[in-house]
């Protein structure tokens, strides 16, 4: 009787070696296509990020071009600035001159002069001196 059971659970051994292989065949080739798709979504969210590093990189080119010409805009307007209030001080020194030589013409010929003082422009610069003439400005000088 041992002779004839072997046969048999041997046949339903095969069986089942045959349906294990067939199951370890089938998750093996599960895993290898789970792992397929695993490295193709790294690999894309790689491009993706080369992508937006890129994009980033250019965008800071930008703003360093944008910040640069506007570094250059302060420097050009600041020296313009110390140009305007040397010639300030040049004009306020000669303006203090003729006033001080009319005030003598007028107290050696013995005549009354009204001299208005002198606004000091520069302790007071939200102060205009001549608030009847307007500002120009070009639209270079908005431009970045």
């Amino acid at each position: 009787m041992a002779s004839t059971q072997q046969p048999a659970s041997s046949g339903s051994d095969g069986q089942r070696y045959a349906t294990n292989d067939e199951r370890k065949r089938k998750r093996m080739e599960s895993n290898r296509e789970s792992a397929r798709r695993s490295r193709m979504k790294k690999q894309q969210h790689l491009e993706e990020l080369l992508s937006q590093l890129t994009q980033l990189q250019n965008q800071n080119s930008i703003w360093r071009e944008r910040i640069d010409a506007v570094g250059r805009n302060y420097h050009g307007v600041d020296a313009e600035n110390n140009v305007l209030r040397a010639q300030i001080a040049e004009l306020t020194e000669w303006l203090d001159s003729l006033n001080s030589l009319t005030r003598f013409w007028a107290d050696a010929n013995g005549l009354a002069v009204d001299i208005p003082e002198i606004p000091d422009t520069l302790l007071e610069p939200w102060q205009l001196p001549c608030p009847i003439q307007p500002i120009t400005a070009n639209a270079d000088m908005l431009q970045f």
